[in-house]
């Protein structure tokens, strides 16, 4: 993986990222990369904010993948700064070829180099090809998750 550099996103990036968000059963039903004003708007607020890392592994000229970063400072676990790991994305054409895993190894060294003590993520239920991906890097399915629509 040679030429492989992962870097932060730019404005440029966010079609890219968009197409890859939408590449799946779920994305495609909650992501519209036809109109990418709501996307153009949020990638300013990340940029505005530094505990926000979204990246892009870039082959050649080419976006490949995807991952957003959050740190969060907190009070529990005796003060403990932790990260959640969100938007992992790899293009069709690049899954098993072991991208994912760097583009994990990324997140996780930035997370110890961040001070965090824990690294978090969430993945749908239905993403079963995931959950087994995350447990061969070590991740263990500890909680249960739960969310509100607004």
């Amino acid at each position: 993986m040679g030429d492989l550099e992962i870097r932060p996103a730019t404005t440029d990036d966010v079609p890219a990222i968009v197409a890859m968000l939408a590449d799946d059963p779920l994305g495609a039903q909650r992501e519209s990369p036809d109109d990418l004003a709501p996307y153009l708007t949020a990638m300013e607020r990340l940029r505005a904010d530094p505990n926000q890392h979204l990246v892009v592994a870039v082959r050649g000229e080419r976006v490949v993948g995807t991952l957003q970063l959050t740190i969060v400072p907190g009070l529990s676990r005796r003060g403990a700064t932790r990260s959640v790991v969100e938007g992992v994305r790899v293009h069709a054409d690049e899954r098993g070829s072991g991208l994912g895993s760097l583009m994990m190894e990324w997140a996780i060294d930035t997370s110890r180099r961040e001070g965090c003590h824990l690294v978090q993520l969430t993945s749908d239920n239905t993403r079963t090809d995931a959950h087994r991906f995350y447990e061969r890097l070590g991740f263990t399915a500890s909680h249960v998750g739960f969310k509100l629509t607004l």
